[in-house]
Parts: structure tokens; C-alpha cells; sequence
């Protein structure tokens, strides 16, 4: 029982711990995919809105018809525009920038801090350094089908990378530049590529899933110590009380186990529990007191069948007995005569003495008690009372138990004499009984075989049963073979039956080897003092 709680205490802790780490970890990937979703949605924000800011910037330069900047040395002109240099009368030299290259420098600035980065692309690029890369051709591809915006994420050498494409229309302030490529106004003639790294994010993103891992691992342990605790205080500790209890059952009285005194269903529980000790008690004191009427029923049963031939073996010498003292009251002054028929008398008289001892011996009732005897003089002794039921049966003996072993007499001549009888009555027109007796490592065996009429397979598992019999009404109780099983597992053994019909019987009966009893005068002396 205390394994049981220990495995239910471990189970009850794992399955809790189980339901919370599946919830924690439920909750971190619902977290991660909201996480992303977010990450996601706030950088498609911000390429919506830097779009929005670069065409607004893109058009400003566009209405102005490009932009005049003072020439550095970093400040180039562009040689894809008409009149891309412009010197002022005191001689400084301007370069002009269209919305092309604005995007494209503003990029740089932009790429520097890490921020984002972009640029403007073509199928049909003027300038070489705008020509699409693979992922900006099949987008271009997209947007002349008339997809609006083109988004995905894409894992760069520092992390994840949102791209944005989105188409650039042509307005009548770009004709001015583009009027000679063929293009009309409404026309895509390119579209505008943002990448903005979200490398952070997915930092951000590990760092609150280490911090929930974290979380959930101190929670698991948490819950689990105080689910232990609580536990064993409410539940393996009360169940360890009814276990002992059970253990000390029926060594000990209901009322000195320790038990639970709860309102809950462990408390309710241990009340059963001292009702059922109980009931047991009680049901175990009717049996005993069932068993022990049986016992009796049985014997007085026996006795009966025994009175009837009995009867006639003390009839024989009583007769004979009153004869010879009608003889001697005839011729009082014979002396001869008295000493033939005096010794008659007194044999006459010890052999119905010794049939009335056995008679009295068998029909004794007293509880089971070991004491060292003899198992084939028992069974001498019980053949020599059934002497008058054998007169036409043949019984072969094979006694090899010599020696004296621990045995209760009463029960062991209770036993030979119902299975005897039961194989008496298994052969009215004669036959042969055949009485084995020898022992093995750890038992004794007694081997009754006969060549009556046998047991029909359909009721060989009844004939225990208490007050089962095939026997007529008047000649049996039913309880002979049911007493006899319980005599033999009282005293630790048990019996085989092997029968077939029409050809007898043989019953094996199994006592074990019993090391510590009484000597026979130690419990002769006690008999004598009840």
C-alpha cells in the first residue's frame, strides 16, 4: 500500500506537471507566433509608411523638375540625364539629382544607421545599378499582372529581412525624363524595393521566450513542491493510515487504528473501513460457528452410519456373553465350567469397551491442535472402526509414514474416515480400496484409491460443496467431502481428485510437513487436565 501511494503521489505530481509544462509551452508558442505577427505587422507598417514618405519625396524633386545640389567630391553628376551640371554666375558648379538618384543616396544614408534600405528598379532600367536582383524581377513580374504590393520575409546573413516591393507609377511631372522610353501616364515603370533587417525582433523574440521558458520551469517547480506537500498532508499520509490499518486487520481492534478523521472522501473512506472490520468480524464468528456446527453435523452423521453395523459387532460377544453366564448360573458349582467361560467374558467385555472408546474418541468435538502422531496408525485405527463396512471390500495398504509428524488427530481421523466412507459407499457390490501414504520434500501425501462406480466430469468441481451429494435421502448430509476440504486447508494442505466413471476414484490429499508441535505426553498431559 505504501508503494501504491508512493506511485499514485508520483503519478498525481507528473500528470499536474505534464498539464502545466503543456500549457506553458502552448502559451510560449502562442506568445512566439503573436510575437512574430507583430514584428511582422509593425515592419509591413513601417514599409508602408517609408514608402509613403520616399513617393512624397519622389514627387517633390519630381514637381521641382530634379534638384540642384552644390558639386563635391563625393557629388557626381549623372550621366543618364540632359544637363545634369549647372554653373551659377559667380562660378559654383551645381549637379542635378532626379528622383532616382534622391532615393538612391537618401538608401545610403538610411542602410548606414541600419535602419532600412531601398532603391528604385526596372525591368527596363536606364541606369545598370537599378536593375532588378532575382527576388525584385519576380515581384516587377507581379506587379504588371496588377498585384498591388509585394511582401515576404527572407532570411539574410544577419538575420531575417522584410522586403517590400511596390509598383512607381508614371505621372505627368516623370514624362519630362521618361517621355522618350515610350511611357504614358498611369504606365508601372518600375517599382520602389524597401528592405528593413527585423533582426531585432528576433531577439526581442528569444529574449521573452527564454523569460517565459524561465517562468514556466519556476512555476512547474513551484506548483509541483507545493502539490507534494499537499499530497502527502491530504492524501499519501491518510492512505498509509488505512493502509496500516489494513495490514494490522484482524491481528488488531478496529478501535486502536490511527485512522483519518476527515469530512472528506478519505475520512468517509476509513469509516467504511472500521464498518466492514466489523461486518468481517461478525461474519467470521458465524462461520466459525457454521463450520463448527458442520463439523459436528458431519461426525454425528458418521456416527449414525457407524451405530448401524457397530451395533452388530457389540450384539456378537453380548450374546455370547449371556450365554455363557446362562450356562454358569446353570451349573454354579462348575468350576471347570467358570474357567472356560469367565475369560470369554472379560474378552467380550474389553472388545465392546474398545469399540465404545473409538466411538467416543470419533465423536469428540475440539478445536484443531498439533501434536506429534502417527498418520498410518491413524488410519489403522480408523480401518479397524469401519471393520464391519469392509467385510466384502479388499484394502491394500502402502503405509511408509512410520515415523510421528506434527498432526491434529482428530481432524486427520475426521478425514480418512469421511473419505473411506465416501469410497465405501462408492462400491456396494465389493471392490478394492487401495490406502498409499509416503512423503515428499515438503509434504505428506495420502493416496485413498478405489474401484467403485467413479465421478461423472460434470460434477467432479461440486463435490465440496457443502451439502452437494448423489447420495439417497437418509444416507448422506451432503457435508462429508466439503467438511474434509476444510479440515485439510485448516491444516495447510490441500486435496486432487481423479476420477472416471465406472472406474473408480483416487483422491490425493497433501499435508504439509508441519516442524514445531508438542510432544504426545506434553499434549496427552494437557488433555488430561481439560
Amino acid at each position: 500500500m505504501r508503494k501504491i501511494s508512493m506511485r499514485l503521489r508520483s503519478k498525481f505530481i507528473l500528470a499536474i506537471g505534464a498539464i502545466l509544462a503543456a500549457s506553458y509551452g502552448l502559451l510560449l508558442v502562442y506568445t512566439s507566433i503573436l510575437q512574430n505577427r507583430l514584428v511582422i505587422g509593425q515592419a509591413r507598417q513601417e514599409a508602408r509608411m517609408l514608402r509613403q514618405q520616399i513617393l512624397l519625396t519622389r514627387q517633390w524633386v519630381a514637381d521641382h523638375r530634379g534638384l540642384f545640389i552644390v558639386k563635391t567630391k563625393k557629388d557626381h553628376a549623372n550621366p543618364f540625364l540632359p544637363d545634369p551640371i549647372l554653373q551659377t554666375r559667380d562660378g559654383t558648379i551645381l549637379v542635378k539629382r532626379n528622383p532616382a538618384m534622391v532615393t538612391r543616396e537618401l538608401s545610403e544614408y538610411a542602410s548606414r544607421s541600419g535602419f532600412c534600405w531601398f532603391r528604385v528598379t526596372s525591368l527596363r532600367p536606364i541606369n545598370p545599378a537599378n536593375a532588378p536582383d532575382p527576388f525584385e524581377r519576380s515581384s516587377l513580374q507581379l506587379l504588371e499582372e496588377g498585384v498591388p504590393e509585394i511582401i515576404k520575409i527572407i532570411e539574410g546573413d544577419n538575420g531575417r529581412i522584410l522586403r517590400y516591393v511596390t509598383p512607381l507609377q508614371v505621372k505627368s511631372s516623370c514624362l519630362s525624363c521618361h517621355a522618350e522610353q515610350g511611357y504614358r501616364i498611369g504606365d508601372i515603370r518600375g517599382a520602389l524595393s524597401i528592405s528593413i533587417p527585423i533582426n531585432w525582433a528576433d531577439e526581442a523574440i528569444r529574449h521573452n521566450n527564454q523569460s517565459i521558458i524561465i517562468f514556466g520551469l519556476l512555476s512547474v517547480c513551484s506548483v509541483a513542491m507545493v502539490l507534494y506537500l499537499l499530497f502527502n498532508n491530504l492524501v499519501a499520509r491518510p492512505i498509509n493510515q488505512l493502509a496500516d490499518a489494513m495490514d494490522d486487520f484482524p491481528e488488531k481492534d478496529p478501535d486502536t487504528f490511527k485512522l483519518p478523521d476527515t469530512n472528506d472522501e478519505i475520512g468517509f473512506l476509513s469509516r467504511r473501513f472500521v464498518n466492514l472490520c466489523e461486518r468481517h468480524k461478525r461474519s467470521q464468528e458465524a462461520l466459525e460457528q457454521a463450520r463448527k456446527q458442520a463439523f459436528r453435523s458431519e461426525k454425528l452423521a458418521a456416527l449414525g452410519q457407524l451405530t448401524a453395523g457397530i451395533a452388530h459387532e457389540i450384539n456378537n460377544p453380548l450374546g455370547g456373553m449371556l450365554n455363557c453366564i446362562r450356562t454358569i448360573r446353570e451349573e454354579p458349582d462348575n468350576r471347570e465350567l467358570h474357567d472356560r467361560y469367565l475369560p470369554l467374558i472379560d474378552k467380550g467385555l474389553h472388545r465392546i469397551e474398545h469399540t465404545m472408546r473409538q466411538l467416543l474418541n470419533y465423536g469428540r468435538s475440539e478445536p484443531l491442535q498439533l501434536m506429534r502422531a502417527s498418520i498410518d496408525e491413524i488410519i489403522r485405527e480408523c480401518l479397524e472402526l469401519l471393520e464391519y463396512k469392509l467385510k466384502n471390500i479388499n484394502v491394500e495398504l502402502d503405509l511408509q509414514l512410520d515415523e510421528a509428524y506434527c498432526i491434529d488427530t482428530e481432524a486427520a481421523k475426521q478425514i480418512v474416515m469421511n473419505i473411506c466412507l465416501n469410497a465405501i459407499q462408492a462400491m456396494r457390490d465389493g471392490g478394492t480400496l487401495k490406502i498409499t501414504t509416503y512423503r515428499t520434500d515438503d509434504d505428506l501425501v495420502l493416496v485413498f484409491t478405489d474401484t467403485g462406480s467413479g465421478i461423472p466430469g460434470e460434477i467432479i468441481d461440486k463435490i465440496f460443496d457443502p451439502f452437494f451429494t448423489t447420495k439417497e435421502v437418509g444416507e448422506g448430509t451432503g457435508l462429508g467431502l466439503a467438511v474434509t476440504d476444510s479440515l485439510v486447508q485448516q491444516l495447510g494442505g490441500h486435496i486432487e481428485v481423479e476420477s472416471e466413471p465406472g472406474r473408480g476414484s483416487r483422491f490425493i490429499i497433501y499435508l504439509p510437513i508441519k516442524l514445531s508441535c508438542p510432544r504426545p505426553g506434553e499434549h496427552q498431559s494437557k488433555s488430561q487436565e481439560t
